[in-house]
């Protein structure tokens, strides 16, 4: 679904991501993970074409994003922050309809689209109709979610989407976010610091250093087979998992 080749970006004369290749295949998740600073989220912006390369090229679905098919592809690709991006001064149901209106929707199928949202994110239809401030920080990460798979799209980008919320809340909405993604079978790929969490979401995880990827595989790869002393550190700092 995703393909990196040769990719560099650095800010201010620092680079964040050394020439890299990479593919990210369809119809799995895949997570990013990684200390704070070692350039996850710059990855994920160069996915979703928020940011351009410095080098090098990023293809989504065969197609490289370009200028000239940045807007048509990011049509394609749900994005999640991870304080939910939502606009204050639009309702729940505006935020979640925003892009469907901008698109010509009529208002039966966007209605249509948001009742059937409502039931798979487990959001109480009556906030449809408040505002962000409104409504709890959890609530306001299904919103996000209704937004970001309003128009339907292949694949799904999540940027540490439960990194503020609370332990009883992150856990809820994590189980709630592991079924929506085993039932639609969309490409999802998710920034973390958390390595139990990418553990329970991953189908691939990938561990980044300065930019680097360290070691890519499963949570008993990087348990069992650590190819390089920072996967065992990393590994031994995440205190949860044992």
């Amino acid at each position: 679904m995703f393909t990196l080749h040769e990719v560099s970006k650095s800010f201010q004369g620092k680079t964040v991501i050394p020439p890299l290749t990479l593919e990210l295949a369809a119809g799995q998740t895949t997570a990013l993970i990684g200390p704070s600073g070692c350039g996850k989220s710059t990855l994920l912006r160069l996915l979703v074409g928020l940011i351009e390369p410095d080098a090098g090229t990023v293809s989504f679905n065969g197609q490289r994003l370009e200028p000239s098919n940045l807007i048509a592809m990011r049509r394609q690709m749900g994005f999640v922050l991870q304080d939910g991006g939502l606009f204050p001064h639009l309702t729940i149901r505006q935020n979640v309809a925003l892009m469907a209106r901008q698109l010509g929707w009529e208002a039966a199928r966007i209605d249509h689209r948001i009742t059937e949202l409502t039931e798979l994110t487990r959001l109480d239809p009556g906030l449809l109709d408040r505002r962000p401030t409104q409504v709890s920080g959890g609530q306001r990460q299904r919103v996000a979610m209704m937004r970001a798979l309003m128009l339907d799209p292949p694949a799904i980008l999540l940027d540490e989407p439960m990194g503020a919320l609370d332990p009883l809340v992150r856990y809820e909405l994590q189980e709630d976010l592991r079924t929506i993604f085993r039932s639609l079978g969309k490409t999802v790929v998710l920034v973390t610091h958390d390595l139990t969490e990418a553990a329970y979401f991953g189908h691939d995880l990938l561990l980044l250093k300065l930019g680097h990827v360290v070691q890519r595989g499963s949570v008993e790869d990087f348990r069992d087979r650590p190819v390089d002393p920072f996967v065992t550190q990393f590994l031994q700092a995440q205190r949860s998992l044992w």
